[in-house]
């Protein structure tokens, strides 16, 4: 159970449910199903999940959210990187009054929509090296824009090992973004659903969703390559993947601003990052992360 300063309000998080109500505690509870592999046998574990989180913010759940993004420290050739954009398909001077790009529905669904493009030309293929192992190989050619040891840097194939099915590799696109806000807020990460491709990539992205109030983490591009024949080709300036952002209440209007790396934030960037490296469920590791957050972290930056 969440609780916090608002009247009762309920926010779902996967299988689970926030509410926030007084005082401000945050728990998720649920259960969790794996499946085990043995040499002669396959057997269910269930598995309890219980997480409480204390909300640290000082929000007081009235007014617009302001949700605050921003390049990692250390990031190179910024420039590449293009601003999210608020995702805006409607065409709100249409002369019809029933017009979808007037509907409320539609206009409010992209009010807390925004898209990221594609930094690089990316096109690769998926092959198997003379001793079995996957590989990436470069498919633009001398034709390429960026250079293949540049591209190395930024897509990556998944250990085999932790792909989720054995005939469909895992591949990562490292990004700089970083999202964070001071008040309750989950983001979500979705497949560019509104945009049309004539041709449909080999594979579908991985989605995913947390709170980046308490856990503000880079965000990465991750695919599943089902085609493995076909190679993967996104071009710079393609919508790469949506980040929409849940509020308490849900109504609460959402600025993103660009934001300050101050030394506060940065402390408490280190404070989380690579934890995935040490253990398996991070959400657990809330609790003690929101007991060491600053009670502001989100501050925009100011332009000389």
């Amino acid at each position: 159970m969440l609780r916090g300063i608002l009247p009762r309000q309920d926010l779902p998080f996967g299988n689970h449910r926030y509410h926030f109500v007084r005082p401000k505690v945050l728990a998720i509870s649920g259960s969790a199903i794996s499946v085990k592999n043995d040499l002669e046998t396959r057997r269910l574990q269930t598995v309890q999940i219980n997480i409480s989180v204390e909300d640290p913010t000082s929000d007081d759940g009235r007014g617009s959210v302001s949700v605050g993004w921003f390049f990692l420290e250390g990031t190179n050739a910024k420039v590449i990187y293009d601003s999210p954009k608020r995702v805006r398909t409607s065409d709100r001077s249409a002369p019809h009054a029933k017009s979808a790009s007037r509907c409320p529905a539609v206009l409010n669904f992209e009010s807390r929509l925004f898209e990221i493009k594609c930094p690089v030309d990316v096109a690769v293929s998926f092959v198997r090296g003379e001793d079995g192992q996957a590989e990436l190989h470069a498919a633009g050619g001398p034709q390429s824009s960026i250079r293949r040891n540049r591209l190395a840097q930024l897509v990556h194939l998944s250990d085999e090992a932790e792909w989720r099915h054995p005939d469909r590799p895992v591949l990562q696109l490292a990004l700089p973004y970083v999202f964070v806000a001071d008040a309750p807020v989950v983001i979500n990460q979705l497949a560019p659903f509104l945009h049309y491709r004539a041709e449909a990539l080999p594979g579908t992205m991985f989605a995913g969703r947390f709170p980046i109030h308490v856990w503000p983490r880079p965000i990465m591009w991750s695919f599943e390559w089902h085609d493995t024949d076909k190679p993967l080709v996104i071009k710079r300036g393609e919508p790469l993947f949506y980040v929409q952002f849940e509020t308490i209440p849900q109504e609460r209007p959402v600025q993103l601003v660009e934001a300050e790396l101050t030394p506060e934030l940065q402390a408490y960037l280190d404070l989380i990052s690579g934890t995935v490296d040490y253990v398996s469920q991070t959400f657990s590791l809330m609790q003690a992360a929101a007991d060491q957050r600053p009670a502001q972290l989100v501050s925009p930056k100011r332009r000389k």
